[in-house]
C-alpha cells in the first residue's frame, strides 16, 4: 500500500533527522546488503540434488559420499541463509496462567 502525501512527508523528515543526527550510522546502514534469494535458492536445489544423488547412486559408495556431502553444505548454507534472513524458530513457554 503507498503512503500519502503526509506519510511520504513525515517519513521523509525522519530520514532527514537521521543522516543529520548520525551521518556515520546512516552511511553504514546504506552499504548493508539484503540477503540474496539467489543463496537460498541454490541452497534448496543443492539439498534436493544432494538427497537424489545419495538416493539414485547408494550402491556406489564414493558417488553417494559426494551427494551426501553435497546434501549438508547445502543444508548448513539453508540454515544459515534462513537465520540472516531473520526466520527464528522460538519455542513459546506456557503460560503460567491459572485455567478456569
Amino acid at each position: 500500500m503507498p503512503l500519502d502525501d503526509k506519510e511520504q512527508r513525515i517519513l521523509e523528515e525522519i530520514e532527514r533527522q537521521f543522516y543529520e543526527e548520525d551521518p556515520d550510522l546512516a552511511r553504514a546502514v546504506k552499504r548493508i546488503e539484503k540477503p540474496s534469494r539467489i543463496g537460498l535458492r541454490f541452497s534448496i536445489v543443492g539439498v534436493i540434488a544432494g538427497l537424489a544423488i545419495v538416493i539414485a547412486y547408494v550402491s556406489v559408495t564414493w558417488i553417494a559420499a559426494l551427494g551426501f556431502a553435497l546434501l549438508v553444505a547445502s543444508a548448513t548454507s539453508l540454515v544459515n541463509a534462513m537465520r540472516v534472513r531473520g526466520w527464528r524458530h522460538t519455542e513459546e513457554e506456557p503460560s503460567e496462567e491459572p485455567a478456569e
